[in-house]
């Protein structure tokens, strides 16, 4: 419960409502328009590229289901559903944990990396076009940190 002897909380700025604002329309329309750029280029959806990227970057090219869904910001149903798809391409195969026989893990095959590194371009470019012209002039650096602070959700104070 609020302690009424608190203070009320300050209103946003003009400024801060704006940026606020427009953060929640660039998590919305960005990953749809990289997504479309793509697939128009006859490449991977961006959800598919995500895994096969995230496997890519483990040691021997295997991740529990479970990680992967987090790293991919999905659930563990839509890992699974993402997973079959890449499985039924040939691009990754799953495997029963040796840690645990309940789990599973995601394996990118040799065919999964390869067409990792085809799509690569074309998400480069969407990259690029759709999310870092934008940012032209500022400090990358300092704007990734802050990004990473902000996607901590823990607070400053």
């Amino acid at each position: 419960m609020p302690d009424p002897s608190a203070a009320s909380p300050q209103p946003l700025s003009p400024d801060e409502e704006s940026l606020v604002r427009a953060l929640g329309q660039v998590m919305h329309v960005l990953p749809r328009a990289i997504d479309a750029d793509m697939v128009g280029d006859r490449q991977l959806p961006l959800t598919e590229y995500t895994a096969l990227m995230n496997l890519s970057e483990t040691p021997e090219r295997r991740m529990r289901m479970n990680e992967l869904a987090a790293l991919c910001h999905l659930s563990l149903s839509g890992m699974t559903r993402t997973i079959i798809r890449l499985e039924t391409q040939g691009l990754v195969r799953r495997e029963r944990c040796e840690e645990d026989a309940r789990g599973w893990n995601a394996v990118l095959t040799d065919a999964g990396y390869a067409r990792l590194q085809e799509s690569w371009p074309s998400h480069l470019a969407a990259v690029r076009r759709r999310f870092l012209q934008h940012f032209e002039g500022f400090d990358l650096t300092q704007l990734a940190r802050a990004f990473q602070r902000a996607g901590t959700a823990e607070p400053t104070d």
